[in-house]
């Protein structure tokens, strides 16, 4: 059985890390470098780097960031924002990537990930896609031009796996910024049509959430983009608690395993026996 992964993005405007709500409100939180170097040393299984302003300004990757955080980062790092070309594709393979993202082409011209499929492996194209309920159906979103595009997200999913897509990140706009937890109907319609790994993001408030997600479906990967930043050691404590309840990779430099969780996914204070005997006892120098 494959194991499910935990994963983070970090959505990047003005070459900052920002907290999205909607797709329409962005606050600042810091430099790309220190949210990787925190999110690798706190054992998430992977890290996606979305640049939200490269697209829409004109702008090609920042290839110079994303070689520097490249070279700080020992967990799969998948790229995209402003990718238009072949080119630009084997520049970010060469200076660090391990996967591609693409979104916006994905709307103008499809086959583009059959072109880029067939020179990378489609295990390395991951396409990101933007999910909004309009009417009570789900629909592709548009960030450009900010509407829905109309098209069901159930016939985009056909055409990217008729494309020969390797993975399919799906962002819900209604649930992004909004802590309510990873939307089940959403996941409900895409989980039985793919054929290709999933992953679903938007939401995520505590590590149930994700453990919704896995126990109810099969989704390859949840990821969290807030809920990593501003919630201590969140990774750790969703890691933990997901790993006794069902299968998933386990490599933090620390866990929880031996410690209870409160109703709000606090750690618990040990009994005072416990602490105690935790003391160190001072051994006085012997005089010879």
């Amino acid at each position: 059985m494959l194991k499910k992964r935990v994963i983070a993005t970090l959505i990047i405007k003005n070459n900052i890390v920002v907290q999205s709500i909607n797709f329409n409100k962005y606050l600042p939180i810091g430099k790309p470098r220190i949210a990787v170097d925190f999110l690798d040393q706190w054992g998430v299984d992977e890290i996606i780097y979305l640049d939200i302003d490269a697209t829409r300004h004109g702008y090609e990757p920042n290839f110079e960031l994303i070689k520097n955080l490249a070279k700080k980062c020992f967990l799969p790092l998948t790229i995209g924002g402003g990718i238009k070309n072949i080119d630009q594709i084997k520049k970010l393979m060469k200076y660090g990537a391990d996967k591609i993202s693409l979104n916006s082409i994905l709307l103008s011209d499809i086959e583009f990930v059959k072109k880029t499929s067939s020179i990378f492996g489609s295990q390395c194209i991951v396409a990101s896609v933007d999910v909004i309920k309009v009417g009570g159906n789900y629909q592709v979103f548009d960030y450009l031009n900010s509407k829905s595009n109309k098209v069901s997200i159930v016939d985009f999913v056909r055409q990217l796996e008729d494309n020969g897509i390797g993975e399919i990140l799906i962002n819900s706009i209604d649930r992004d910024g909004t802590y309510k937890g990873f939307d089940m109907e959403l996941i409900n319609i895409i989980d039985p049509i793919s054929n290709v790994p999933v992953i679903i993001c938007g939401g995520a408030k505590t590590p149930k959430d994700f453990q919704e997600v896995f126990e109810n479906s099969n989704i390859s990967g949840a990821a969290a983009g807030n809920y990593f930043h501003f919630y201590e050691h969140s990774v750790t404590l969703t890691k933990s608690f997901l790993n006794r309840k069902l299968p998933i990779r386990f490599e933090t430099n620390f866990d929880y395993h031996e410690s209870d969780l409160s109703n709000d996914f606090r750690i618990l204070k040990k009994e005072d026996i416990f602490l105690e005997n935790m003391l160190f006892h001072k051994i006085e120098n012997e005089n010879i």
